[in-house]
């Protein structure tokens, strides 16, 4: 199945057409650049085991992408001009067989479950997603959707850099630690401003994950995520000083740390996810001590 994939004239004629006007409240930049499509695409991995969640398709230019490699495609659009004009517009370049294996779902990808997308059950992630809300999108879509494998998002370059770093680098901070609880993440290319209309004042970043088991299955993630919280909120100090409130007080946090094998002088961005793991499941034995 073969799909016309939109370009600069395309993406300008049906946003008139439709009365869109891009709004930066919303992060909408529409990629129309073809050939950027089709890296996305590739990079990706897509086969037709695949079902595809995108969040904010836009005008469809993605979409018309995805179609002809996924087995399905469901998109996820909170702008309602947009929700509903998609179809049409995969009918019109992909034909009624690329417009069967679509499902629009309006609304927001904050708030989506797994019971509102239905079956098929995504199986991957890959997604031009707003700046604004990039993070929290990839996060609550990997806690909600246990069947998503693998993806690939474009992000903001900064917000890219900061997802895919690693103990120790000065952009390793709460969104790193959070991924890395789901899956391995890597860079996979940089993205120039003049493929979107309107053009960014930023470069993207295209970051691809492979979901893996939890490091630990022993504690709770929110649990986990409350440390991780915690650790960076105050990233200049010691853990033992971070993570006072979360403990109970310094000389709790000091326990709980070398009860996990943590040093209590160290600073949260030296640590991995499993070593998070660790001090939440260390909570315990911090609290018999302190009694």
């Amino acid at each position: 199945m073969a799909a016309d994939l939109l370009g600069p004239a395309e993406i300008r004629e049906l946003a008139a057409r439709l009365g869109v006007h891009p709004t930066k409240k919303l992060g909408q930049n529409f990629v129309h650049d073809p050939n950027t499509v089709r890296r996305i695409v590739a990079a990706a991995g897509l086969t037709a085991e695949d079902a595809a969640l995108e969040v904010g398709p836009g005008l469809g230019s993605l979409t018309l992408g995805l179609l002809p490699v996924a087995g399905h495609v469901h998109a996820v659009e909170l702008d309602p001009v947009l929700a509903g004009a998609l179809p049409e517009t995969v009918h019109r370049h992909a034909g009624p067989a690329g417009a069967a294996r679509l499902t629009v779902h309006p609304g927001d990808a904050l708030r989506i479950t797994a019971a509102e997308l239905g079956d098929p059950a995504p199986t991957a992630l890959v997604a031009n997603l707003p700046y604004n809300v990039a993070v929290p999108v990839v996060l609550h879509l990997l806690a909600e959707l246990p069947g998503l494998r693998h993806g690939l998002v474009m992000v903001q370059k900064e917000v890219a850099d900061r997802l895919v770093a690693g103990p120790g680098s000065r952009t390793y901070g709460v969104p790193s630690v959070k991924l890395a609880w789901y899956a391995d993440a890597r860079n996979a290319g940089r993205v120039p401003p003049n493929v979107f209309w309107p053009v960014p004042n930023v470069d993207s970043g295209l970051v691809a994950f492979t979901r893996r088991e939890p490091p630990r299955a022993d504690v709770p993630r929110k649990q986990v995520f409350a440390v991780v919280d915690a650790a960076f909120a105050q990233r200049r100090k010691t853990l033992r000083a971070a993570l006072a409130g979360w403990a109970g007080g310094p000389d709790r946090a000091a326990t709980a740390l070398v009860a996990a094998g943590v040093d209590p002088g160290a600073r949260g961005e030296s640590l991995t996810v499993g070593q998070f793991a660790a001090i939440a499941a260390s909570a315990p034995v911090a609290a018999r001590a302190a009694e």
